[in-house]
């Protein structure tokens, strides 16, 4: 059986991520994981910048990235640089979303939740709206985001249209 999440959560979310835009000044896209990471006083540090023989370790636990808290307030988020830069933003975005979401451990739900952030914060579907894109092309290119998340996003605002 699949989560969902509730309309209230996806507009909690919503709100979350707004609010986050405007404590930390974001006010442009494409929208930079790596600088708001920065601003909120995160540390990104890539997987090549750890030594080879631990490397494995960092694949071992995710193949993308993940995040750390080492003391109490200071995060660290890690990153595959082996991957294409929409892929990395998305990653960082979505570990973001764990912090800023006070994710505590990993489940469904709390993935169900940070796919979301991560998709709405990287391409708002009013900003797709108001720049008229209505294919995966076009939003990757504007917002910067891999292929195939311009793809998620277009199928998904397709469907709001429809809906409304």
């Amino acid at each position: 059986m699949s989560i969902s999440l509730s309309h209230k959560r996806y507009e909690e979310i919503k709100r979350i991520i707004v609010d986050l835009f405007v404590e930390y000044e974001v006010s442009c896209v494409p929208v930079s994981g790596f600088e708001l990471a920065t601003k909120m006083g995160i540390k990104v540090i890539p997987y090549s910048a750890i030594h080879y023989s631990k490397r494995y370790l960092l694949l071992k636990k995710s193949e993308d990235g993940f995040c750390v808290e080492k003391t109490p307030g200071e995060w660290f988020i890690f990153y595959n640089d082996g991957k294409g830069y929409g892929r990395i933003n998305y990653t960082i975005m979505h570990e973001i979303g764990h912090i800023v979401l006070d994710h505590s451990e990993d489940s469904e739900l709390a993935e169900k939740e940070v796919q979301f952030f991560a998709k709405y914060a990287l391409v708002p579907p009013a900003l797709v709206h108001k720049f008229k894109l209505n294919d995966p092309c076009s939003i990757a290119e504007v917002f910067d985001v891999s292929f195939e998340e311009a793809g998620y996003n277009s199928n998904d605002f397709s469907r709001l249209k429809t809906a409304l």
